[in-house]
């Protein structure tokens, strides 16, 4: 017989704020199932501020609210302030819940238990190459717990209790579909937050432990980075192209060497793009003209750019418009970071990455401010690509793309290419084949004890990555770097070294890389990025 028992907009809303709360008083029990020993984007915290963004909007709610108005709200709300590739997932699960909400006043237990199945399956399609082992298996998993749940005509705080019952037997299982949890003797970090999302549900329904609405901002790290002083030695930031060039990268680099610092070459086929501080814009245009003709020629006194030196969402709208065409969206780790991407000819810089991962509310307001036709995202960090998907969704292919960087590396290497002249889609490719390309490392240090890929790791320990894969570990900086590059041969190395370093050590750490083979170009920059001394790109 058909349940008779019916849940209102109300208990709707008791269900998602007692998520959030469970997010709270767990998030850090999920951050700490994270096998990768850097200081990443937390698993934990990406769906708890995913979260808090749904638990603010429906807070505005009243109590009179419909059920599909509460899920509609919540779906929109998720969406937007999706944080990381865990936060996203959440969101197309919250986007599947509201999908089954809408346009209703009340449910039937069976009704809003499809409605929660049909999240799950959002949530599980979101990902275009799902893997075993992961949030996905448990997502799966309760997807066919909360059917047969349904099918039985169960009531809703059953149905519920059967798909966590049921996640936890598939989450205990994902150490044996997937050799990394194993190894670290640990189940997944995003099934364990998928749980603690449906606990909070029941506690809200059942009344338990639904206590005032606090949302707390998540702390932005990189505003605790030093700021690099501004140096007016070389005070005119110079930049251009050159076209039907002749001409190898290291013949341009010799030639404009003595002409400023913070110089950044590119050369492909027969194009080149320069980015140097200068003292003398028109020795080093002069110098160009040689090679070929001059394009897109930008001048701009850096004491006027002082305080550009890094855009949070909130003041997107104060800086100043890039001109029509194809823009660039970019994330940067570091103030540092955000002013060579910004002079790099990056439309809008969104303050992100390792542990501070941007929602996509981010992403749409650098977009929906902007004055460009058509956008390209680069969010150099393998936790952000999903919001940069979901911005596609929701604006469109034809008008927003993205390339897929994860690293500052892959980012530089994009935006180098990057051509105000070129059509969206020309730029899209070119920008995404020199993604490909670029090989990029970092140094951190280990925030856990863990065994990645068969390396034990020691907390406190220097990690050093290649292209995202942990590498080695050593004991300091300087062995770290040693070990990295001894698995390639390359002719140039940027260094970009964050908060954690002065500029004295670093200029010592790039000096000694310098001596070690006098043939290598080492390049230093000011990155200012936190948890991460030093970031490299490599040729």
């Amino acid at each position: 017989m058909a349940d008779r028992h019916y849940v209102t907009g109300k208990q709707v809303k008791d269900m998602l704020l007692g998520a959030y709360h469970s997010f709270e008083k767990n998030y850090q029990l999920i951050n700490d199932l994270n096998v990768f020993p850097v200081p990443d984007g937390d698993t934990g915290s990406n769906m708890m501020h995913t979260m808090a963004s749904v638990a603010k909007e429906i807070s505005l709610l009243s109590d009179d609210a419909t059920a599909g108005e509460v899920g509609t709200a919540a779906a929109r709300s998720a969406i937007m302030g999706a944080r990381g590739n865990s936060g996203v997932i959440l969101s197309q699960l919250l986007r599947g819940i509201g999908k089954g909400l809408a346009g209703k006043d009340t449910l039937s237990n069976t009704e809003i238990g499809k409605a929660f199945q049909f999240g799950i399956l959002y949530a599980y399609r979101s990902v275009s190459k799902p893997v075993e082992g992961t949030i996905l298996s448990v997502a799966r998993g309760m997807a066919k717990g909360a059917y047969k749940a349904v099918r039985s005509s169960m009531d809703l705080a059953l149905i519920l209790q059967e798909a966590i019952d049921i996640g936890k037997v598939e989450l205990a299982d994902t150490p044996n579909k997937l050799a990394a949890l194993r190894e670290a003797g640990v189940v997944d970090a995003g099934g364990q937050g998928l749980i603690v999302f449906f606990e909070g549900c029941l506690a809200g329904l059942r009344g338990v432990d639904c206590q005032k609405l606090e949302v707390q901002a998540k702390p932005d790290l990189s505003k605790a980075a030093n700021v690099e002083p501004l140096d007016l030695e070389y005070p005119y930031c110079t930049e251009f192209i050159v076209k039907g060039a002749d001409v190898d990268k290291k013949t341009v680099s010799e030639a404009l060497q003595g002409l400023g610092n913070s110089m950044i070459v590119a050369v492909v086929d027969d194009i080149v793009k320069v980015h140097i501080h200068t003292k003398h814009p028109g020795d080093a245009l002069n110098k160009a003209q040689e090679w070929g003709t001059l394009h897109d020629v930008k001048v701009e006194n850096m004491e006027d750019q002082h305080q550009n030196r890094l855009f949070s969402p909130e003041e997107h709208a104060a800086q100043p418009k890039v001109r029509q065409g194809v823009g660039v969206v970019t994330v940067a780790a570091g103030d540092g970071i955000a002013k060579v991407m910004h002079e790099l000819g990056a439309a809008a810089i969104i303050s992100g990455g390792q542990s501070m991962n941007p929602p996509v509310e981010a992403f749409f307001n650098a977009v929906e401010e902007g004055d460009c036709e058509h956008y390209i995202i680069l969010p150099n960090n393998k936790n952000i690509i999903l919001a940069a998907e979901q911005l596609r969704k929701l604006l469109g292919a034809s008008r927003v793309a993205y390339v897929p960087t994860n690293n500052l590396a892959q980012g530089l290497a994009a935006l180098l290419r990057y051509d105000g002249s070129r059509n969206f889609e020309e730029n899209l490719a070119l920008m995404t084949r020199a993604a490909k390309e670029a090989e990029g490392a970092s140094v951190t240090q280990a925030v856990r004890d863990s065994v990645v890929d068969g390396l034990k790791v020691d907390k406190g320990d220097y990690l050093g990555l290649l292209n995202e894969r942990l590498l080695c570990k050593g004991s300091s900086i300087e062995d770290v770097l040693d070990k990295l590059l001894a698995k390639g041969d390359y002719e140039l190395i940027s260094l970009y070294y964050g908060s954690q370093l002065s500029k004295e050590e670093a200029e010592k750490l790039a000096e000694r890389l310098r001596q070690q083979d006098p043939d290598r170009e080492v390049e230093l920059f000011y990155g200012g990025q936190p948890l991460y001394p030093l970031l490299l790109a490599m040729e």
